[in-house]
C-alpha cells in the first residue's frame, strides 16, 4: 500500500541540510569531513566571492575527496561543504537541440537558459544484451573510402585512431556533417577554445543546425569537468534514442577523457598502472562504449570516437583497449597525409566488423579486391619505390601496381565533396575492374 502523498512529501523534506568541512586543501583536490555523499555527486564549497562546485571522487571512513569543477577560487580549510540535491544528475530535454552547452548543461552560445525536461543520472544505463538490436541498416557517410570499403551500420561504435597532424579533425567534421541521422551530439573534450568556436560557427550556419548539439569542455577546464562532459553528452544521446531516434554521437577524444579520468583517479588515491593510468580509466571506457548502440525499442546511437596515439605506431594502452571494445577502427596514416592524400585512411590496417553483413555479394567482392591489391602493393613498396623490383617478376605485384593509381584516385576525396552510395559502388567497381559484375 502506497503512502499518502502528504506523508511522502514530509519524508522528502530536507529540514536540515547536512554539511561537512574542508580539512585539507591540495593541488587539484580537497579533502572534507562530509557530508554523506557517493562518488559522482556534486557539492558546493564556500569560497571567496562565490561557492566552488566540486565532484566527489572518493569516499572513505575519513570523509570525502573532492575535485573542483571550477578554478581560480580561494578555498580555505574549515570552509563549509554542502551537497547539491541533484548533484549526480544532468539535465536533458528537447531544448538542447541546436544548442552549445558545457558539461553542466549551461549554455555556451549566448542564447539564454535551456529548460530541462528531466534530470537523469549521469552514469546513464547500459542496455541489456537481449535489448540490443543487431545492426542491419547502413549508415552512409558520403566518403568513398568508408562507404565502399569500411561500410558502417546504424548503432555501430567505431574509432578513428591517429597521431597528431594527420587530418583527424577535418575527417571528424566531414563525418558529423554528412552522416545521415536524426540528431548529432558532438562532445569535445580537452579541445582548444578556438577549435570549439570554429566548429560551432560552422555547424550553427548550416540549414539543419537544429539537429546538432555541442557539449564542450576545453583544455583549460578542470579534469572533473572534462570527464563529466562525455557522460553529459551520452545522457542527451540516450534521451533521444529512447524516443526512437537515430543519434550520431561524436567524441573527440577518448584519449583526453582518459587523461582527465587519470587526474581524478590520482587525486582520489588510486594506484597508477601502465603509463600511469589509474584503474578507474579502464573501468569507464567499456561503459562508455556499451552505452551506445541500437536497441530493440527502435532507437540507436551510432558512435564515432577519436583516439589519439602518442606515436604513429598507435601502440599505447588506450589505443589497444579501445580497439578491443569498438565495432571497428579507422587508422589514419601520416605517410598518406604527407603526400597530400585525404582522407588519409590506411585501409590495410582499418576494419569495420559490421561491413560483411551490410554488403551484397558484388560489393563485397570488389571491396576484397581493393583491400587485397593495396596490401600487396604495401608489402612490396620498398622494392617498387627503390627500383629493385622489375616488371614481370611477380604477377600479383604487377597487378597491384597497375591498379594502384585507379584505387588511390577513387579513395582521395575533398572535405566538401559528398558522394552518393550508388556512385561510390560504381567507382569502386571501375577502380577494381569488376564493373562487369554490377
Amino acid at each position: 500500500m502506497s503512502a499518502h502523498p502528504f506523508l511522502q512529501r514530509v519524508r522528502d523534506l530536507e529540514l536540515v541540510r547536512p554539511v561537512g568541512f574542508v580539512r585539507k586543501v591540495a593541488h587539484g583536490h580537497f579533502e572534507a569531513t562530509g557530508p554523506a555523499c557517493t562518488v559522482g555527486d556534486l557539492c558546493e564549497i564556500e569560497a571567496e566571492g562565490a561557492p566552488v562546485l566540486a565532484e566527489v571522487a572518493a569516499v572513505d571512513e575519513h570523509g570525502l575527496v573532492l575535485v573542483p569543477l571550477e578554478q581560480n577560487r580561494q578555498v580555505r580549510p574549515t570552509a563549509r561543504v554542502r551537497a547539491l540535491p541533484s548533484g549526480g544528475a544532468t539535465p536533458v530535454g528537447a531544448g538542447f537541440a541546436g544548442r552549445a552547452v558545457d558539461a553542466l548543461g549551461r549554455p555556451l552560445d549566448g542564447k539564454g537558459r535551456i529548460p530541462a525536461e528531466a534530470h537523469v543520472p549521469l552514469a546513464g544505463s547500459v542496455p541489456r544484451p537481449l535489448e540490443r538490436a543487431a545492426p542491419r541498416r547502413k549508415v552512409l557517410t558520403g566518403l568513398r573510402a568508408i562507404d565502399g570499403l569500411l561500410t558502417l551500420a546504424e548503432g555501430q561504435r567505431v574509432g578513428i585512431f591517429a597521431a597528431a597532424g594527420v587530418g583527424k579533425t577535418s575527417l571528424l567534421e566531414q563525418l558529423a556533417g554528412q552522416i545521415e541521422c536524426d540528431r548529432c551530439v558532438l562532445c569535445l573534450v580537452g579541445e582548444r577554445g578556438r577549435e570549439v568556436e570554429g566548429i560551432w560557427r560552422t555547424l550553427s550556419a548550416r540549414k539543419d543546425a537544429g539537429r546538432f548539439t555541442l557539449v564542450a569542455a576545453t583544455s583549460d577546464e578542470t579534469a572533473a569537468l572534462r570527464a563529466r562532459a562525455v557522460n553529459a553528452a551520452l545522457c542527451l544521446a540516450e534521451y533521444w534514442r529512447a524516443r526512437g531516434e537515430h543519434v550520431l554521437l561524436v567524441v573527440d577524444s577518448v584519449t583526453r577523457l582518459a587523461m582527465a579520468l587519470r587526474e581524478v583517479g590520482l587525486a582520489a588515491g588510486e594506484p597508477p598502472t601502465v603509463r600511469a593510468y589509474t584503474p578507474n580509466v579502464f573501468a569507464a571506457l567499456p561503459r562508455l562504449v556499451e552505452r551506445c548502440g541500437a536497441t530493440t525499442a527502435g532507437g540507436a546511437i551510432t558512435a564515432v570516437m577519436t583516439v589519439l596515439s602518442e606515436t604513429d605506431d598507435v601502440d599505447d594502452p588506450i589505443v589497444e583497449v579501445m580497439k578491443s571494445l569498438l565495432d571497428g577502427h579507422v587508422l589514419l596514416s601520416r605517410t598518406l597525409a604527407e603526400r597530400g592524400h585525404f582522407p588519409a585512411i590506411d585501409l590495410s590496417r582499418s576494419i569495420s566488423r559490421q561491413a560483411a553483413r551490410l554488403m551484397d555479394a558484388d560489393h563485397a567482392a570488389a571491396a576484397r579486391i581493393a583491400v587485397s591489391q593495396l596490401g600487396i602493393y604495401d608489402e612490396a613498396r620498398v622494392m617498387i619505390e627503390s627500383g629493385v623490383y622489375k616488371n614481370g617478376a611477380n604477377a600479383e605485384i604487377d597487378q597491384a601496381i597497375a591498379m594502384r593509381g585507379r584505387l588511390m584516385a577513387f579513395l582521395r576525396q575533398g572535405q566538401e565533396e559528398r558522394m552518393a552510395f550508388a556512385d561510390t559502388l560504381a567507382g569502386l567497381r571501375a577502380a577494381t575492374g569488376s564493373a562487369g559484375h554490377a
